[in-house]
């Protein structure tokens, strides 16, 4: 008796080191998770980014999968807080997750870096657009890297002689906000055009943009550039237009979102311009099918994180197809595996075509800016 009682406890303890981190399927399913903001100032991003990743999961499995393997799709809230973003990492950990797509925002999704990191776990995310993300070697981005959008916003305004004199408003306590200013800035030195303001804010002192916004008037900049997300947008645009002042406004994918701020007066959006690598109304046959299913499914117009969390869906299939990745793997050899395939593969979506990965984890592919037109994005030449 002793001897079988000794044995039972072997085999579960067994049982329990197979079980624990996620660390491998015996399933015939991927399971995959994504964490993200639907909740709180910033669920405009995460649910879009939850709905498009739906969207191809469901495409996918439909088609038969990924080498016959169906995926499995857990996607937990962060409300845009780091702390938040470790507990929903911690939930996912505890659902067996094999790869993570996320996170959504760029400061928790550099706290969630950490953890995938030293849990040796494949991370592709569609959205978080700071170099700190990708610090370490396991993981990758859908979206431009913050330097990546700063100088091709200051080549845009540049090259399409939008204004030669330019002011900033940006978050010098968001990493995405202080990165993207940061390259803006430097690539402003070779553009014809002049920085006369540039002024920040912090996370607490993100309501009150009037001395700002005055510097900037005060400044005669023609064009304010806002490396911010779109709440702090929608009060600059609304306290401006009390102020008599009237600017061009240009931003980054960080605006996107702006059409849908509770209360807010869309008109004051009209002619805003942001870099984004997604435009709705594009007509060519993968952007008009996925914006007439989102708006089947959603009752909405697609944003572009709705477009790289649907691509990064298909990112992650093409990498899983081309390293022969299998779901009864580790985690850390699922890992391995896809690191490697990332440098190989050539995926076209909605967000790029051809796009490519260097090891490093940015993606390389062509930017392209859209202008709000009568309440909806259109895209620029």
């Amino acid at each position: 008796m002793k001897k079988i009682i000794s044995l039972v406890m072997a085999m579960s303890m067994v049982a329990l080191a197979l079980t624990g981190c996620g660390s491998q399927s015996s399933s015939d399913t991927f399971k995959i998770g994504g964490i993200g903001p639907v909740s709180g100032g910033a669920a405009v991003y995460g649910q879009a980014v939850k709905n498009g990743a739906t969207l191809a999961v469901e495409e996918i499995n439909a088609a038969g999968g990924i080498n016959g393997y169906t995926i499995e799709f857990d996607f937990q809230d962060d409300e845009h807080d780091a702390e938040k973003a470790i507990n929903a990492y911690n939930t996912l950990k505890d659902w067996n997750m094999q790869i993570l797509m996320g996170t959504v925002t760029s400061t928790p999704c550099v706290a969630v870096a950490a953890e995938t990191f030293a849990d040796s776990t494949f991370q592709l995310t569609p959205s978080a657009s700071s170099t700190a993300v990708t610090t370490n070697d396991n993981a990758f981005q859908v979206c431009f890297s913050d330097p990546n959008q700063g100088i091709a916003s200051a080549q845009y305004i540049g090259d399409n002689a939008l204004a030669s004199k330019v002011a900033v408003i940006y978050n010098s306590s968001d990493v995405y906000s202080s990165g993207i200013y940061e390259k803006f800035a430097e690539e402003a030195a070779n553009q014809p055009f002049e920085i006369v303001a540039a002024e920040s804010f912090t996370d607490d002192s993100s309501s009150d943009f009037s001395v700002q916004i005055q510097k900037a008037k005060d400044a005669g900049a023609e064009l304010i550039f806002l490396p911010i997300y779109y709440e702090e947008a929608a009060l600059i645009l609304s306290q401006a237009s009390s102020m008599d002042y009237e600017a061009l406004y240009f931003g980054c994918d960080g605006l996107d979102g702006l059409l849908g701020v509770e209360n807010f007066d869309v008109a004051l959006a009209e002619g805003v311009m942001l870099l984004t690598p997604f435009a709705a109304d594009a007509t060519d046959e993968l952007t008009t099918n996925f914006v007439a299913k989102y708006n089947e499914t959603y009752g909405e117009t697609p944003n572009q994180f709705a477009a790289d969390a649907y691509d990064a869906m298909y990112i992650l299939k093409a990498a899983i197809e081309s390293a022969s990745v299998k779901p009864d793997m580790t985690n850390e050899e699922i890992n391995t595996a896809l690191k490697a395939a990332m440098t190989t593969i050539s995926v076209d979506g909605l967000t790029g075509e051809d796009m490519t990965w260097a090891a490093t984890g940015e993606v390389n592919k062509a930017p392209k800016a859209v202008k709000i037109v009568s309440g909806v994005y259109t895209a620029m030449q």
